[in-house]
């Protein structure tokens, strides 16, 4: 049976100035799981890849050579040595990671909702590329599941410290009253939007700028602001009081010089920069100057940790239900795993009756008229089932238990099921009619 492994970096193993190498837009994602679904041993495989993580997936037969696989090739998207800053998991570990990821325990805010969509679009992107089958397939599949039942049975959503608030604590502490205050956005993003609705709700004025104007238009008319070219940016910034950053741009959309000019027309005014894109849009270096306050995702997350201490029970009742799904899980995939033995006993057992009959009727039996060998046939079947009940219930029922595997491997070498001579094992035997037509 294929191994899962997942090799990945996120916001708590590696800083933003890392993560953002690893960075894969939206339109990339379909070519770089087809890519990721061509190392050898990859038998499947999914690529997880948000502003707080970059994930590969895969299952093969070999989790050794997988793993390494999957680490040269993180290495090689990112132009440079990962090794410290990467995590591992495989088989039981890589789906508790899954589920808890999906459950949105593992993001910088716990309860969030956008890390379940996220995965879902993955998901969606390895399934048009084929990269998906009957392994990790119905074990993201599962996690959906898992992701559902927290989010259900728990409050791990109620309540949330999000970026949202944490951006209006943020500008209030600087700005004091936020009435009138104008709130730029540059990009499209779902959190920087998110931000902005949340400053928006305390009085302040909100601008939208966006490379294509028709999504910017759209998205100012949704939310009640202005919108405006990416060209306009430099004056935009000038007369703003908080600037959002979200676009999927791979080079600063505004450097330290820029700001720097920018400053000088302000007089002094202070500016409020949060940057939530990865790779970032606004240059680190900018943080240096007199009244800038810049803020990006990893500084976030040390700022929402710190109002999560009251969630705590909700959190251990969401990580029971992983604990929960991951035991029904294992069972599953253990009682999977007797299936090919069993399907293997039944095959040898039918195709040797079924070779003990044809002899039979093309020898002593061969006046027997169409009902008589009907009922023959019926016969053997009966008798088979009969003798393999015992057998089969056994394999299932052990598969769940710490001897499952033993008994599988038993039971092929008792039954030599795994070099069974063909047409005993691995292919259909013939059918009534074939064998009336052979026999005439």
């Amino acid at each position: 049976m294929s191994a899962v492994v997942v090799v990945g970096m996120n916001h708590r193993s590696a800083p933003v100035a890392l993560r953002e190498q690893l960075a894969v837009p939206a339109e990339e994602l379909d070519g770089a799981v087809r890519d990721l679904g061509a190392l050898e041993g990859a038998r499947e495989a999914l690529l997880v890849a948000t502003c707080n993580r970059v994930e590969a997936y895969a299952a093969g037969p070999d989790p050794d050579a997988l793993a390494r696989s999957l680490r040269s090739w993180l290495a090689r998207r990112a132009g440079a040595a990962l090794e410290t800053y990467l995590y591992e998991h495989r088989g039981e570990g890589a789906a508790r990671h899954l589920f808890r990821v999906c459950a949105s325990l593992d993001s910088i805010v716990v309860g969030e909702p956008q890390i379940l969509g996220q995965v879902k679009e993955a998901h969606a992107a390895a399934d048009e590329a084929g990269t998906l089958g009957g392994g990790l397939g119905r074990l993201v599949t599962r996690a959906f599941q898992v992701a559902k039942r927290v989010r259900t049975e728990t409050g791990i959503a109620a309540g949330q410290v999000s970026v949202a608030s944490v951006a209006v604590d943020l500008a209030r502490g600087i700005f004091g009253e936020l009435q009138n205050r104008r709130v730029l956005v540059v990009g499209a993003g779902k959190m920087a939007l998110g931000a902005a609705r949340g400053l928006q709700r305390h009085g302040a004025l909100l601008a939208v700028c966006n490379r294509s104007y028709d999504r910017a238009l759209k998205l100012a008319q949704e939310h009640g602001g202005t919108a405006h070219p990416l060209t306009d940016l430099s004056l935009l910034v000038q007369a703003s009081d908080v600037v959002v950053c979200s676009t999927a741009a791979t080079r600063f959309v505004l450097t330290r010089e820029e700001l720097q000019a920018a400053m000088k027309s302000r007089r002094g005014r202070a500016l409020f920069l949060i940057d939530i894109a990865v790779p970032r849009n606004v240059d680190p270096r900018a943080g240096d100057l007199d009244s800038v306050y810049l803020y990006n995702v990893d500084d976030l997350e040390k700022i929402v940790g710190e109002g999560l201490e009251g969630r705590s029970v909700a959190t251990a009742q969401a990580e029971a239900v992983v604990t929960e799904e991951l035991r029904l899980w294992q069972r599953e995939q253990q009682a999977q795993g007797a299936v090919p033995t069993i399907a293997a006993l039944r095959q040898r057992f039918r195709a040797t009756a079924q070779a003990e009959l044809e002899r039979s009727l093309v020898g002593r039996l061969k006046h027997l008229g169409p009902e008589e060998r009907r009922a023959l046939e019926a016969m053997l079947d009966a008798t088979m089932n009969k003798l393999l009940h015992a057998p089969t219930m056994a394999l299932k029922a052990q598969s769940e238990g710490p001897e499952g595997g033993a008994l599988a491997t038993a039971t092929r070498a008792l039954f030599a099921l795994d070099d069974a001579p063909e047409g005993a094992q691995g292919s259909a035997p013939p059918t009534p009619e074939a064998r009336r037509k052979a026999t005439g």
